[in-house]
């Protein structure tokens, strides 16, 4: 009884209740369908970029230094919502035309790869020196303790800050629906516009989205308390 007094109190009869049923599926599926999948697939390649870009920006070559940082800033100076007009409807006039998903998968991956490398690069850092003359003095290169020794401290540090851009990425992936991805957000705004009922619409589509991040919080709080495991008290 208690989300049907809440929709009561917001729509003033049952019309709302059964509109809020109604559209629970439609909008379900477009999470399933559209805004998970292209949360995790973004996910993927951003931290494929953002490791490759965090050990270019670690490098003592400027010459592939540079590349990195003017990359980096690029994406952090500019909303993401340029970048995704960029890529698809940019691109698209100059004759190179890209479907809306995965024009939203290259505009989001390049969008976590520059904030995600950040996070991957302080981690390093923060390992203290001695890891790395350690790992020298029983032979191994840069690559090698780089992969077996730095990287796997480095992990466990970043977890949580990754987390939160992993959320962060599901709310974003609403803006996909602005290029015609029909995600969660994008169902919303069809039934809204055949309804006319915008306040509840958006009030039910923001809470599908609180519930993906609330579970998402809770298996990122059980990933952080089994690695706390392997930290020296």
């Amino acid at each position: 009884m208690f989300p049907s007094n809440i929709l009561l109190a917001i729509t003033g009869d049952m019309e709302g209740w059964e509109l809020f049923k109604n559209s629970l599926i439609p909008m379900i599926q477009g999470g399933i369908r559209y805004t998970i999948p292209l949360t995790l697939i973004s996910f993927t390649i951003g931290i494929i970029i953002a490791l490759v870009t965090a050990i270019m920006r670690l490098s003592k070559n400027k010459i592939i230094t540079l590349p990195a940082r003017i990359y980096v800033s690029a994406v952090r100076g500019t909303p993401l919502l340029v970048q995704l007009f960029i890529v698809f409807f940019g691109l698209g006039s100059i004759g190179l035309t890209i479907e809306p998903f995965p024009s939203a998968v290259i505009a989001f991956s390049l969008n976590v790869g520059a904030y995600g490398s950040e996070i991957i690069r302080a981690s390093i850092s923060s390992i203290p020196k001695g890891q790395w003359e350690a790992a020298q003095t029983i032979g191994m290169n840069y690559t090698q303790a780089l992969k077996r020794i730095i990287l796997p401290q480095a992990t466990r540090v970043s977890i949580p800050p990754l987390s939160n851009t992993f959320i962060s990425l599901v709310k974003d992936t609403s803006l996909a629906s602005l290029i015609l991805v029909t995600e969660l957000f994008r169902k919303a705004q069809e039934i809204a516009a055949r309804t006319y009922d915008f306040m509840l619409l958006y009030i039910e589509a923001a809470l599908l989205y609180w519930i993906i991040c609330f579970v998402l919080s809770i298996i990122q709080d059980q990933i952080e308390n089994r690695l706390n495991r392997y930290v020296a008290r």
